[in-house]
């Protein structure tokens, strides 16, 4: 029978651990939550050898053992074997070698715990690159730990990684020896919880010492610590800044004996230049504005070639299967339900796989956290800090994962607020939508010969989003009445070349996730959106059917054209058809008709939904006896009953508008609800985004009409 360790990954925040998890991994990956708070816990399973299999879980990354967020305090419960859920065997302690002297505060009180630890160094290409040289050996002796190499992007050395947690197994976990003296931080008291604890180190005594407020002693043994606390006047505060000081002494030493470094000045003179410039007060925001304008001109005018070839394919197939198939339901139901809904998912891939290549890259590069930096006094003024950059830069992707990364925010009242502002970053989920009312309604041009009038339109719905979330946080802030001092400390990373290879496989994983995650939505409305569109209330469309018969066999010359109102008289009388109509009054001075109602109905479930229900309608109820037209033909010759056309410039404009704003996406409030704990906030959102986005899409209606 195969013996089974638990495995706890730990290491500070971007020091490739989850790399690290993946490649271990792979695939056997479960995601569910730690007991009583909504940090992600990550396990999965790792054959490490023959008879010797390993659960992974990959805890929260931290900086130091006393902790100040939610995930930090997960990981030290776990470390200081509190959270019952979870009891590791063995640590993998990772550090990145291009940071080791910051790294190896975390090390070395992880170390101090004795729990067997084997300290993994990742980033050496980086590490090499600042001309960085570590002496492995030396570290090893010093620390007293087993200290390994691996390259996660090049998954080198894991193999040798499950070679030494074998060893370190079969010697039954060796525990490590402290790297300081840490009863002489407060021996007695150290010494008394001890004879309470016999089986702890010292500094997981000093650490019950400091937060057994927060562990789960019953209320005797919590009132015995606090009688020794008072006996042996123990300060916590002056002993936490004792500690740090000594291990601070010893790094200084450690680094001494085993690393070399370059000269430190030549890369400071670097990063201080360019710095200088690109967090300037006036250039900063220049380089930043022409940044964005960059990026979005990019996903225009870069994504137009493939976007047209594959509109033009599924155009073209489209036609071909309706010349070669028989005239049935089974067939209608294949090229304007599936064929109609796989064309709306797949026009929009290049488009969402350039946006995303283009943020890795400023991610990689180092730039992003000068955006974090550089923003932090304008977020502050409407009650964020530059932390919130961050959540909101995400929710540019999707607002599901960027809400869950507020949780790296210390002050309640700022994470709530970047919570409830952060939908109205414009998702990857609305650009679908964008690039087809932009098609639409903005004419191509290009001024100057390169700037793109579309690109242009582009970067201001986006711009409009951004400023809505600080305008509604501003507002919010006099309403949640939460007082807590906020501080910013980010450590702004290295300039470095851009990471191409992690470039393009980011831009292939959310091109994956996109179309399978978000094409599971789609096409499934869709096909029921078909079925709405082509069924209705017996008595209704029989009338519909029985009045265009006799029509037609009395004037068999009119027969196409009857059968073309046939058609749409069908589908206005059909379930989709009649819930078009039942909202069409409300929607109606925002320009809207009641095809465009559906579709606000439908992309509720997610916003990109929108595209897929345009898709079907227009193919359900297409007037034209051309199969092959594509969706932003249809669209564009569609004609309300006074002959003037659906698609003006006002209400393609109105539409963007309550798209930039609705809160369109049952995910995201059932993430805030996860979030907060209490239905109150995403009810609160719901009403306040419906709310502002009918009045902007109505003023704007009002002024391009």
């Amino acid at each position: 029978m195969a013996k089974n360790i638990n495995i706890a990954l730990v290491g500070n925040p971007n020091s490739g651990k989850s790399s690290l998890f993946n490649i271990m991994t792979g695939l056997q990956q479960q995601v569910g939550n730690f007991p009583g708070v909504t940090v992600d816990k990550k396990t999965g399973h790792c054959q490490i050898a023959e008879g010797l299999t390993s659960t992974i879980i990959d805890l929260p990354g931290t900086y130091s053992l006393y902790p100040k967020r939610t995930d930090e305090w997960v990981s030290y419960k776990v470390l200081l074997q509190q959270d019952k859920s979870v009891h590791p065997d063995m640590v993998l302690l990772i550090a990145d070698a291009s940071n080791l002297r910051r790294n190896l505060l975390f090390c070395s009180q992880i170390i101090d715990l004795k729990i067997p630890v084997i300290m993994v160094l990742t980033m050496m290409d980086l590490a090499a690159n600042k001309g960085t040289q570590i002496d492995i050996t030396g570290l090893e002796r010093e620390l007293g730990v087993p200290v390994i190499a691996i390259n996660t992007r090049k998954n080198k050395g894991v193999g040798n990684l499950k070679k030494l947690i074998e060893q370190r197994a079969a010697a039954q976990f060796i525990k490590p020896r402290p790297v300081i003296n840490n009863k002489a931080l407060a021996e007695n008291a150290i010494s008394e919880i001890e004879k309470m604890f016999p089986a702890i180190s010292d500094y997981t005594a000093l650490h019950y010492l400091i937060n057994h407020e927060h562990f789960s002693f019953d209320v005797s043994t919590q009132h015995q610590i606090e009688s020794i606390e008072k006996t042996t006047q123990f300060n916590p505060t002056k002993t936490q800044a004792e500690e740090i000081m000594q291990r601070y002494g010893r790094i200084k030493q450690i680094m001494q004996l085993t690393v070399v470094e370059a000269d430190p000045l030549k890369k400071a003179l670097f990063t201080e230049k360019l710095d200088n410039i690109l967090l300037d007060r006036r250039w900063g925001y220049l380089i930043l504005l022409t940044v964005l304008f960059l990026l979005f001109q990019s996903v225009f005018l870069i994504a137009q070639y493939p976007m047209d070839f594959i509109e033009w394919s599924f155009s073209k197939f489209s036609g071909y299967l309706a010349d070669w198939m028989p005239v049935a339901w089974w067939s209608d139901l294949f090229i304007n339900g599936v064929v109609a809904g796989l064309s709306g998912i797949l026009v929009f891939v290049p488009q969402i796989m350039i946006l995303f290549g283009l943020i890795t890259i400023l991610e990689d590069t180092g730039y992003m956290a000068r955006i974090s930096f550089l923003t932090d006094k304008l977020m502050r003024k409407v009650g964020l800090n530059g932390k919130s950059v961050m959540p909101m830069i995400s929710g540019l992707a999707c607002a599901v994962p960027a809400i869950m990364s507020a949780r790296n925010i210390e002050n309640r009242k700022e994470r709530l607020l970047t919570i409830m502002v952060t939908p109205l970053m414009s998702c990857s989920a609305r650009l679908p939508v964008y690039t087809i009312l932009i098609g639409l309604v903005i004419p191509s041009k290009l001024y100057l010969g390169f700037l793109s009038l579309q690109g242009l339109v582009m970067m201001a719905l986006y711009m409009m989003g951004t400023v809505a979330a600080l305008v509604v946080s501003y507002i919010m802030r006099w309403f949640i009445k939460i007082n807590e001092r906020s501080f910013f400390i980010l450590e702004l990373p290295v300039y470095r070349s851009p990471r191409w290879g992690n470039a393009v496989a980011t831009m292939i994983q959310k091109a994956r996730i996109f179309v399978v995650d978000a094409g599971k939505i789609i096409m499934v409305i869709s096909l029921l959106l078909w079925a709405l569109s082509h069924f209705g209330p017996a008595n209704k469309m029989e009338n519909v059917n029985t009045q265009f018969n006799a029509q037609i066999s009395a004037n068999s010359a009119q027969s196409d054209e009857l059968n073309k109102q046939r058609r749409t008289a069908l589908l206005e009388n059909s379930f989709a058809g009649r819930l078009g109509k039942f909202i069409e009054p409300a929607i109606a001075p925002l320009g809207y008709d009641w095809k465009i109602g559906i579709a606000l109905i439908t992309s509720f479930a997610a916003r990109e939904v929108f595209v897929g229900t345009m898709a079907t309608l227009y193919s359900v109820g297409d007037d034209s006896d051309d199969n092959s037209s594509t969706l932003r033909q249809k669209m564009a010759a569609a004609v309300r009953p006074d002959g003037t056309k659906v698609y003006n410039l006002a209400t393609g404009l109105s539409l963007m508008v309550f798209y930039v704003l609705a809160m369109q996406c049952m995910s995201t409030l059932a993430v805030v609800k996860r979030e907060t704990r209490s239905w109150k906030w995403p009810i609160i959102q719901l009403v306040y985004m419906t709310v502002l986005a009918y009045v902007m899409s109505w003023l704007v209606y009002i002024i391009f009409k």
